[in-house]
């Protein structure tokens, strides 16, 4: 049964999301706004779907946290459930991304209308260059979102966090605000299989713009770090799911 469940929860992902892509791409002609409309109808559609067919519920903690202005989102990457719920998550905001995602069709394309920061993870200066002249610029209206891991880790490991983010934030003069997740659990990295269960996102506590900019970036990097991947141990104990 978990496989068919799964399995039919695929074929409707992977049909839905093409479509909505293209829908994106027509709201965009009329505004950021009706684009946006359209990414969180997307996000709201399929989470609602994993709900239904594998049993999988999101819970969201640590509201409370979010700042009345724009802020760097440095989250945790376990699986695909947090790009999608991401949306619904928080107000609007621009991924830090590999530059090759926008190379899928339609829904990299959808990417790219939404002002994504595609960066080429094969020049790495030059990413972080683009990082902090984009970065900078599109936290003067939204927030930006990146995984400092660069890319999706199994439950209980953890990849090296590279300081994009931390730097991004200092040179903008704007908060951080850490998030820890579950989601591997119900949604394994690159599995077919979707297990039923309880995806929790934990957003910290906000690290403000003053404590940003008077700390040096290895303190914040090291104290982000420790405190994500603290909270991500918390919610892989057996109680949570």
């Amino acid at each position: 049964m978990l496989i068919l469940r799964s399995a039919l929860f695929n074929l409707l992902f992977f049909t839905l999301t093409p479509l909505f892509s293209l829908l994106l791409l027509i709201a965009r002609l009329a505004g950021r706004n009706p684009a946006w409309a359209v990414a969180r109808a997307w996000s709201g559609t399929i989470l609602q779907l994993a709900r239904l067919i594998c049993g999988i519920k999101v819970v969201v903690e640590g509201r409370e946290h979010f700042p009345d202005t724009p802020c760097v989102v440095v989250a945790k990457h376990q699986s695909a459930l947090e790009t999608i719920a991401m949306p619904l998550l928080v107000p609007p905001y621009v991924w830090v991304l590999k530059r090759i995602l926008l190379h899928i069709p339609l829904f990299g394309w959808a990417l790219w209308a939404i002002d994504t920061i595609a960066i080429n993870r094969g020049t790495p200066r030059q990413a972080l260059k683009q990082l902090l002249t984009e970065g900078q610029q599109r936290l003067q209206t939204r927030w930006v979102v990146i995984f400092p891991e660069g890319s999706r880790s199994k439950p209980g490991e953890k990849l090296p966090y590279r300081p994009g983010g931390v730097i991004l934030a200092q040179k903008a003069k704007v908060p951080l605000l850490p998030l820890a997740l579950n989601s591997g659990r119900c949604w394994p990295k690159r599995g077919f299989i979707k297990r039923p269960g309880t995806v929790t996102f934990r957003f910290l506590p906000l690290i403000d713009a003053e404590t940003v900019a008077g700390s040096s970036r290895d303190a914040l990097l090291q104290q982000i770090e420790q405190q994500i991947e603290t909270a991500c141990a918390e919610l892989l104990q057996p109680d949570r799911l």
